[in-house]
């Protein structure tokens, strides 16, 4: 006759399942939020190139959006990015940089787009300039079936930026009121562990940068 496993056979295979080591559960941080600033739009501009007529140093910009929940991508989210050009001007309003001009109208440096598969978008644009009291800083929005997911900013390191500001593009400017990461209030306000840095190496006589965006699923 076949052999019958006892009770305590049984028993004791179920407990070692049991206290088996199981697989271990991914974790993600949440990204903070930070504020939007006065000077979001929604043009509805569906495109990775969000450079237009700017000069400055090139920057390509890619962005994952996960779940806070096992870091599972969201493909469909919708990102909006928006910054200021070399001279800390933002597109679409009145008395922007250091003269005061206006952009009204203007659609630069601003785009959407949707994530593939993976949760994943990638922007062509220039490295942002700085304004009086702010470290450089790019805006994003994660939009997940209609609502507002994330609100977020997006930094550098500061050795990056001093080497950018040396260019062209950016150096005919006056230091007055420029900050590091370390002066910011809001950055130190809103995200003092500093997870909205982006990583970022040389490429191709610019920099490319790339960042997690973790939100809670819809």
């Amino acid at each position: 006759m076949p052999h019958r496993p006892t009770r305590r056979v049984m028993i004791g295979t179920l407990a070692a399942g049991l206290l088996a080591p199981q697989p271990a559960r991914a974790t993600c941080l949440l990204t903070p939020q930070a504020v939007e600033g006065p000077f979001y739009l929604d043009p509805r501009l569906l495109r990775s190139d969000i450079r237009e007529d700017r000069d400055g140093t090139p920057l390509r910009v890619s962005l994952q959006v996960v779940t806070l929940r096992d870091c599972v991508a969201l493909p469909a989210a919708r990102i909006d990015l928006w910054h200021a050009d070399a001279q800390g001007r933002y597109s679409g309003y009145r008395d922007q940089g250091d003269r005061g001009a206006s952009t009204v109208g203007r659609t630069f440096l601003r785009g959407t787009q949707v994530a593939d598969a993976a949760g994943r978008v990638a922007f062509r644009t220039i490295y942002p300039g700085w304004y009086p009291g702010r470290t450089p800083h790019l805006h994003v929005k994660v939009i997940l079936a209609g609502r507002t997911a994330l609100t977020g900013q997006i930094y550098f390191p500061d050795a990056v930026s001093e080497a950018v500001y040396a260019g062209p593009a950016y150096a005919g400017r006056a230091r007055r009121g420029r900050i590091g990461n370390g002066r910011d209030v809001l950055l130190r306000q809103d995200d003092p562990e500093g997870r909205g840095i982006a990583e970022i190496h040389p490429e191709g006589g610019g920099y490319a940068a790339a960042l997690t965006l973790v939100v809670k699923g819809a």
